[in-house]
């Protein structure tokens, strides 16, 4: 399957997606205590979305059952929304994508329960700034490696973990399109970027240095190896001859 670049009316039929879900994620932002269940919050998205006419593009994806991933502490990506409560000090990140229209954006977004531990608080705040440092290299003619490498000089500054089995991705109106979009790379090395293209950029970080990871026997959760924290930002980037456009704030 080849790229597929988008025109500037396909890009604004994503950027109308895009706003709904990032006030969805400023919904969710309301609502993340101690005491709240995720599945609860997976219901919260879905009315959400319906009353935005919207759809979660997920739910139903593959045999995926819910309308918003959410992964707490030690897992990483794809983790089943359930009713067990939230506690005091934890993270939980919350991945979703939204269909408007048969257009998609995907974003997913890490939130504190309450006060975290101080070293988590600064590996939530080292992703998000990894996320920003990629966004900045997402520009027409350079390479995707620049991208990756942005990333992964914030990681190794800091000693954490980079999980390199979970990459960004081409959107559009299939939620998986390519290029794969890694979060560590060289610079001027891999595919040259052109403007059109949609991507998501989303680094994983673990607390733990290893960034290694294995599958739960759902055949979606993803765990750190070593049982350290994981702490997940996502865009959805439009790359213009202007440079980077993020879609999804």
């Amino acid at each position: 399957m080849r790229i597929q670049l988008k025109s500037a009316e396909e890009i604004g039929y994503m950027r109308e997606a895009g706003r709904i879900l990032a006030a969805c994620h400023r919904e969710i932002a309301k609502h993340i205590k101690p005491g709240v269940s995720t599945l609860e919050i997976d219901g919260r998205v879905e009315d959400f979305l319906k009353k935005k006419g919207a759809t979660p593009e997920q739910k139903g994806y593959k045999g995926f059952p819910y309308a918003t991933c959410a992964s707490v502490n030690e897992v990483v990506c794809h983790g089943f929304p359930d009713d067990r409560p939230l506690r005091e000090g934890d993270v939980v990140t919350i991945d979703m994508v939204v269909n408007k229209n048969g257009w998609l954006a995907d974003s997913g977004w890490t939130y504190a329960v309450g006060q975290v531990n101080p070293a988590v608080m600064k590996l939530m705040k080292r992703t998000h700034e990894a996320l920003f440092k990629g966004i900045e290299q997402a520009r027409p003619g350079a390479a995707m490696g620049n991208i990756g490498h942005a990333i992964q000089e914030v990681a190794q500054r800091e000693g954490y973990g980079i999980v390199m089995s979970l990459v960004g991705h081409g959107i559009g109106r299939q939620l998986h399109e390519p290029p794969d979009v890694p979060s560590y790379g060289t610079p001027g090395r891999g595919l040259k970027l052109k403007a059109g293209m949609v991507i998501t950029i989303e680094p994983v970080f673990t607390l733990g240095s290893s960034g290694a990871v294995f599958w739960g026997d759902d055949g979606w959760t993803i765990s750190s190896a070593d049982g350290s924290i994981g702490v997940q930002y996502e865009h959805t980037i439009a790359i213009t001859k202007e440079g980077p456009f993020v879609l999804t704030d």
